[in-house]
């Protein structure tokens, strides 16, 4: 084919990435290892900083003393880093939970934390003492549910992964490639919740708490059914979206996607998993939401492949793109 090919490397507006990892998580799940010696701060910011990102969100911010070492491996980056923290949900079943759950996020507000981020082993990985998988949307966390609400701060909850992820990897599989790179990523067993019941609670967390702002992570979790996503935002005022780690999704179905994101312009928000060893990926987001290339590669050499499809551009309107790029993130971290 010859079409038109356009490679930007930097944004047409002011941009906020709402998703990025620099610490913990990115050293224990990509590379096992203690992220400190992963990378150099100064140097990754002004790689970041050069494909015109204005600041980012580090979702790695941990509690206590975890906290403050994340807080001494970027203090070079200064304020160009926004922190989010976490509690510590595995002390759930403890007596003292809703003590530590209030102390922690008061103590994180205190120091600047502007919200809070959750992960997939809510509902994927944390047992109670009878084996029971704890559920997004059990009464034990709604005291985290309602602090955040208090201290004003936004609530990034990463539930669901890929429906394709809750199916055999087999030749059947469209992320079988994936799957096979990734084991650890693949939730068949019968004791685990299915996508649909997750995506229950996800409707049943949203519904209980509205004054509590929620970014669901990765397309509200069903980047594959954003009609589903877009009827979820329309029911819940308080439910926002990022799109990190999901154009592989969102660029195979461009008409659908435009709509989507001019529809809901005010909801969604810039992201893309950023990982220190991965900052060449913006010009791909770039690509994908400001021209209406054909048929282009959604992945870098050092990224996660996610689907072995290639994807097309949406040519999003100028006021879209400042909403999604920078405006929604700045008003949900009260920039």
């Amino acid at each position: 084919m010859v079409v038109e090919s356009h490679h930007l490397q930097t944004p047409q507006f002011a941009t906020i990435d709402f998703h990025t990892h620099f610490g913990k998580l990115f050293g224990a799940l990509v590379f096992q290892k203690d992220y400190f010696a992963l990378y150099d701060t100064r140097e990754t910011i002004r790689k970041i900083q050069g494909y015109g990102i204005k600041q980012v969100v580090n979702l790695d911010g941990c509690w206590g003393d975890e906290y403050l070492r994340m807080r001494e491996k970027l203090k070079d980056a200064g304020d160009y880093v926004i922190h989010f923290g976490q509690v510590d949900v595995e002390r759930f079943e403890e007596r003292d939970f809703e003590k530590h759950v209030y102390r922690t996020i008061g103590e994180l507000h205190a120091n600047g934390v502007k919200g809070l981020k959750f992960w997939k082993n809510i509902g994927l990985g944390i047992r109670d003492n009878a084996g029971i998988y704890l559920r997004p949307d059990d009464e034990r966390l709604q005291c985290i549910w309602q602090s955040a609400a208090e201290y004003h701060m936004p609530v990034l909850f990463h539930i669901g992964d890929p429906k394709a992820f809750f199916y055999p990897a087999d030749e059947r599989n469209e992320y079988y490639d994936t799957l096979a790179q990734h084991p650890e990523w693949l939730f068949t067993d019968p004791a685990l919740y299915s996508f649909s019941q997750l995506m229950e609670m996800q409707e049943n967390l949203l519904e209980k708490n509205p004054n509590t702002k929620f970014v669901i992570a990765h397309v509200g979790s069903y980047a594959e059914n954003l009609k589903q996503v877009g009827i979820w935002l329309r029911r819940f005022p308080n439910m926002y979206v990022d799109m990190a780690d999901r154009i592989h999704e969102l660029g195979r179905q461009p008409y659908t996607a435009k709509t989507f994101f001019e529809t809901y312009a005010d909801r969604i928000v810039f992201g893309t998993d950023l990982l220190p060893t991965d900052v060449e990926r913006y010009p791909i987001y770039f690509r994908f939401l400001e021209t209406y290339d054909e048929y282009f590669c959604s992945q870098t050499e050092n990224g996660v492949k996610l689907g072995n499809w290639n994807i097309y551009g949406i040519g999003l309107s100028e006021s879209t793109l400042k909403k999604v790029y920078y405006d929604n993130a700045a008003s949900l971290l009260g920039l």
